[in-house]
């Protein structure tokens, strides 16, 4: 026979560590926001939240001071989403795609500063840190340690035109000091390099 949650004792561990309480995840929802499982979901008590957002099970949303985590509208954290600001901000646009996989997004360093856009798709598992520009539409795919990386702007991986879409880094290894302008990419092997940079037509040739 399962005994009686207590709720008291699950808020005051959340409260101590910054998190809201469960009552006040389950309320997120009144903003339009889904909350897939509110005991699984840990979202800092000063991270300012949009609306119709997806939260699912076991994704974690951490601020040392008030604003440093902002989300917009209509994201989707899939499982394994962690999202860490203690140095610098974390700014997150709308409709983008965190996951499937694991995505783990942190300023952890002085100076750090994370700035994700709109239609932006990260998928498989990526962590992220130092100091980023995402731009809209971008893509990060693959098992990829991403650090100091801008990637321009553009339309989202379902644009018609891949040389339109937003910047792509995909494959595995660490992708360093990066930049990538509208419709590039590359497809790292162990490592990212500026030489190994590509038209996304290379890999996507439109149909004739």
């Amino acid at each position: 026979m399962m005994r009686d949650i207590d709720f008291d004792m699950l808020d005051r561990g959340r409260q101590a560590r910054n998190y809201r309480t469960i009552a006040q995840t389950i309320a997120l929802a009144d903003q339009g926001n889904v909350i897939l499982d509110p005991f699984s979901t840990l979202i800092a008590t000063n991270a300012v939240i949009g609306t119709g957002n997806v939260f699912y099970p076991n994704t974690t949303f951490s601020a040392d001071t008030p604003g440093t985590v902002c989300i917009g509208n209509g994201n989707v954290f899939y499982p394994g989403t962690a999202i860490t600001a203690t140095t610098g901000k974390i700014s997150i646009g709308n409709e983008n795609l965190f996951g499937e996989g694991s995505v783990c997004i942190a300023t952890n360093r002085v100076g750090a500063e994370i700035i994700i856009g709109s239609q932006v798709r990260f998928r498989g598992f990526i962590d992220i840190g130092g100091t980023c520009h995402l731009g809209d539409g971008g893509q990060i795919l693959g098992q990829i340690s991403v650090v100091n990386v801008w990637l321009g702007a553009g339309g989202s991986f379902a644009h018609p035109i891949a040389d339109e879409r937003g910047a792509v880094l995909k494959g595995h290894g660490r992708a360093t000091d990066i930049r990538l302008e509208t419709g590039q990419v590359i497809a790292g092997d162990g490592r990212f390099t500026h030489a190994d940079r590509r038209m996304q037509s290379h890999y996507h040739p439109e149909a004739k």
